[in-house]
């Protein structure tokens, strides 16, 4: 199913969650890339783990150690992007919803400084139980519609729109990760499925005008073929992101307004 490298990387992530969290661990599940259309050469490995009850400081100090040693942004290192929620926090569902430990590549500057992940409202976790539903893939525990309730369209509206403005101020420094997010938050308020990023690209790539498509379809390409690292922007498409950005804009905020 998944390389070596990858099945190493995941199996390490389980048994430091395993030990971390002991007998209050409920159940480790795929989500992400993994379960919508396969892994891409610069995809997370994106993991949720769903406990009994909310993480000790010392829980969440030797969540971090690991993950720091287990995850990077190599050739044959993943980005691992753990997720851990207490199950009495989404089940039954309510908006927004709480995560209890979030841990990331694009928070390691922060973690190595000191941080501790901490928990607080997570709107995210609307497409993330969404995506762990629909893969159905434990890493360990049962199946995760036994674990997790189901998400109402209309929040999972709320959680992908709710984002955008941060999203948006990494648009030059993460172009390509912005422009593929954008096009599936627009694919999924008007499907309500959440898409494999190029997939999504390739569904907005046919109702875009052509001045609109070069852009996404440079990122769409980027993202089947490359690491970050490996990846160029020309100049001359740098000056079409912007108006790119802003036509997928219109289209989603008219698609959320006949949507409330």
């Amino acid at each position: 199913m998944y390389d070596t490298d990858v099945m190493d990387q995941l199996e390490r992530t389980v048994e430091l969650v395993r030990d971390a969290v002991g007998t209050e661990l409920v159940g480790m599940y795929l989500h992400g890339s993994a379960v919508l259309g396969g892994l891409a050469p610069a995809s997370d490995l994106d993991v949720l783990a769903v406990t009994r009850r909310s993480l000790g400081n010392r829980q969440r100090r030797s969540l971090l150690e690991g993950l720091l040693e287990i995850s990077g942004l190599t050739s044959t290192v993943r980005p691992v992007e753990l997720t851990v929620v207490v199950q009495s926090e989404v089940r039954p569902w309510r908006f927004p919803p709480a995560g209890d430990f979030l841990y990331g590549e694009w928070l390691r500057e922060e973690y190595e400084a000191g941080g501790i992940p901490q928990p607080g409202p997570m709107p995210d976790l609307a497409l993330v139980l969404t995506m762990a539903l629909s893969g159905d893939r434990p890493l360990t525990g049962p199946r995760p519609a036994e674990v997790l309730a189901p998400v109402p369209h209309a929040d999972l509206v709320r959680a992908s729109v709710a984002g955008i403005p941060e999203l948006l101020t990494e648009l030059d420094e993460d172009t390509r990760n912005v422009l593929l997010t954008l096009a599936r938050i627009w694919a999924t308020l008007a499907t309500g499925e959440i898409k494999p990023k190029d997939a999504a690209a390739d569904w907005a790539l046919a109702r875009l005008s052509p001045e609109h498509r070069t852009v996404l379809e440079h990122a769409r390409n980027l993202y089947r073929t490359c690491h970050y690292q490996d990846e160029t922007w020309s100049d001359e498409l740098k000056t079409r992101v912007r108006p790119h950005v802003e036509d997928v804009l219109t289209r989603i905020n008219d698609l959320r307004r006949r949507q409330e």
